[in-house]
C-alpha cells in the first residue's frame, strides 16, 4: 500500500559534488534514498539545480511509493546558497515545483549542524572541497560567513590541501623550497614521477582539476609520517577551523557556553589524528568552552531530522533516523 504523502518528509543534502535525497516517515522509518550529482547553482543556474532536485525526489517517491501530491515537509541544505537573495530564490523556485507542503532552505552547512548536534544548535565548521561555517544560538539567532572562497579570505578543504601540497613538492623540486616527503608522495599519487610533471599534466587538463583535491589525503597522511612540511599545512588546516568557529561563537555571544562544534566534509572527517589532535588544540586556547564533534553520520541526516521539526512528528523519529543513517 502506498504511503500518504502527509505522513512522509523528504531531507536534501545538496553537496558540491553529490546530492542526497532520503524520503521518511513521521515515525522515524527511511523510505528510500537516492543520489544524485553536485549542486551548483552558481554554475548551472538555479531553474536547472531545482530540476535536479525534483528529479531526485521524485525518483525516491517512486522507490518509496508514495501518492500523490506534495510531501509534508521538506527540508532542503544546497551548496553554493550562501547569501538571503539566494536562498530566497532556491525557497521560491522550490515552492512553486510543489515538492512539500512546508519546505525549509539554506546552505548545506546547517544539515552537518543539525546532524552533528543533538541540542539542535551550536556551530557546524565543514572542510570538504572548501571550507564554510555557521552557527546557531539557542534562540535561534544566526551568524555564518560569506564563504566566496579567496574573494572572503577563505582558506582550507580539499582545495587548499591539495593546492599546497603540490605547490611544496614543485618548490622542493626546483630549489625555492624545503625538502619535504611531498615531493616523492604527491606525483606518486597521480602516477607520475615528479611534481612538475603533475602541474604540467593540469595545465594542459591531461589531470582534472578535482586531483588537486585529492591530494589532501596525501598530506594528511605525510602529516602523520612527521613530515614538517605537511605538518604546516595540517596546523593551518586546524587554526583555520579554530578562528572559524571561534569568530561565531563571540559573535552570538556563546565564548563562554558550551556549544558543540561540528566538524563535517571530507577533510575534517577522514579520523587524522594529526588533522583532529591540532583542531582540538586550536579550539583549547581560542574557545575553551568548545565541544568538538566529529559528525558520524551523513549530513541528509541533518536535512530529514530538519523536515521532521517542522512537524508533530512522532518524539522516538530523530533516534530511529539517527539507528538508520549512521
Amino acid at each position: 500500500m502506498p504511503a500518504e504523502p502527509d505522513t512522509v518528509v523528504a531531507g536534501v543534502d545538496g553537496g558540491n559534488s553529490k546530492t542526497d535525497v532520503v524520503l521518511a516517515s513521521t515515525t522515524g522509518a527511511v523510505l528510500a534514498r537516492v543520489r544524485g550529482p553536485g549542486c551548483q547553482p552558481h554554475r548551472t543556474g538555479m531553474p536547472a539545480t531545482v530540476r535536479m532536485i525534483r528529479e531526485l525526489v521524485d525518483a525516491a517517491r517512486a522507490r518509496a511509493g508514495t501518492g500523490p501530491g506534495p510531501l509534508a515537509a521538506a527540508a532542503c541544505y544546497l551548496s553554493n546558497v550562501d547569501i538571503p537573495e539566494e536562498e530566497d530564490d532556491a525557497r521560491g523556485r522550490l515552492t512553486a515545483a510543489g515538492i512539500a507542503g512546508t519546505l525549509v532552505v539554506g546552505n548545506d552547512v546547517f544539515a552537518i549542524l543539525r546532524a552533528g548536534s543533538r541540542r539542535g544548535w551550536g556551530v557546524a565548521v565543514v572542510a570538504g572541497a572548501g571550507v564554510n561555517a555557521a552557527a546557531v544560538a539557542p534562540d535561534g539567532r544566526t551568524a555564518r560567513f560569506l564563504a566566496f572562497g579567496d574573494l572572503t579570505g577563505d582558506w582550507g578543504g580539499g582545495d587548499s590541501l591539495g593546492g599546497e601540497a603540490l605547490g611544496a613538492a614543485v618548490r622542493a623540486a626546483d630549489g625555492r623550497g624545503p625538502d619535504t616527503s611531498l615531493r616523492r608522495a604527491v606525483p606518486l599519487h597521480v602516477g607520475l614521477a615528479e611534481p612538475e610533471a603533475v602541474a604540467i599534466a593540469l595545465h594542459r587538463g591531461e589531470l582534472p582539476r578535482t586531483a588537486i583535491r585529492d591530494l589532501a589525503t596525501v598530506v594528511l597522511a605525510e602529516a602523520d609520517a612527521g613530515d614538517p612540511v605537511a605538518l604546516g599545512i595540517v596546523e593551518h588546516q586546524a587554526r583555520e577551523v579554530a578562528v572559524m568557529a571561534a569568530a561565531l561563537l563571540r559573535r552570538l555571544d556563546l565564548l563562554d557556553t558550551g556549544t558543540d562544534v561540528v566538524l563535517g566534509g571530507g577533510v575534517l572527517q577522514a579520523g587524522n589524528r594529526t588533522l583532529d589532535g591540532r583542531i582540538g588544540a586550536e579550539l583549547g586556547t581560542r574557545a575553551p568552552r568548545a565541544v568538538p564533534l566529529v559528525l558520524s553520520g551523513p549530513p541528509v541526516l541533518g536535512a530529514v531530522l530538519a523536515a521532521l521539526d517542522t512537524l508533530p512528528a512522532d518524539p522516538a523519529a530523530a533516534d530511529h533516523l539517527r539507528t538508520a543513517l549512521a
